[in-house]
């Protein structure tokens, strides 16, 4: 059974390929891949292959507002062997991006705060990390607003395909 999460304004949902054309609308927009690692998306069949490749499997949904059915981003979490960074066996890396449109209205830290409870009391994960592009502050406050806190450590991501030579700083959560 798939996993669907439901807050007070998003579905979390696993992507489906109809949502090719969606995604393309967001992750087409040179101010939005490159924030999460990836490529500006060049078309509806390169947007396809991410959602069957990249944002497939579990741990890994499309952010959908309630209100209008809408794919407008995603969110997950990345098992250790997938982690940008090193990580143990019993703990996670998570991250999230949504469309421009849809920026500084929450709803990163909704999309977020519904992964790390469901990260924490359904997979049983000790810890959270997360990372963000130091260029990326936006991305550093939803985290601080999910209770993750900073590392001070500054490392660089050689797994992600657009900015792996760019400089990323390190946050945690614990589980309580």
């Amino acid at each position: 059974m798939e996993t669907q999460i439901k807050t007070e304004r998003l579905l979390l949902r696993p992507w489906r390929e109809n949502d090719a054309p969606a995604l393309f609308k967001y992750a087409s927009d040179p101010e939005v891949g490159p924030r999460a690692g990836w490529p500006p998306h060049q078309n509806e069949a390169e947007s396809l292959e991410f959602i069957r490749t990249i944002f497939h499997g579990e741990g890994m949904w499309a952010i959908v507002l309630l209100e209008t059915d809408e794919p407008i981003g995603c969110v997950g979490y990345l098992p250790p062997e997938a982690s940008n960074i090193p990580i143990a066996e019993n703990e996670a890396e998570v991250g999230y991006w949504v469309g421009a449109p849809h920026w500084n209205k929450g709803i990163c830290t909704e999309a977020l705060r519904a992964v790390v409870e469901y990260c924490f009391c359904e997979k049983g994960f000790a810890t959270l990390w997360g990372d963000y592009f130091i260029d990326n502050p936006a991305s550093r406050r939803v985290m601080e607003k999910c209770g993750f806190t900073d590392c001070d450590i500054e490392t660089e991501c050689p797994k992600l395909l657009v900015g792996r030579d760019k400089k990323v700083r390190v946050m945690k959560i614990r589980n309580r």
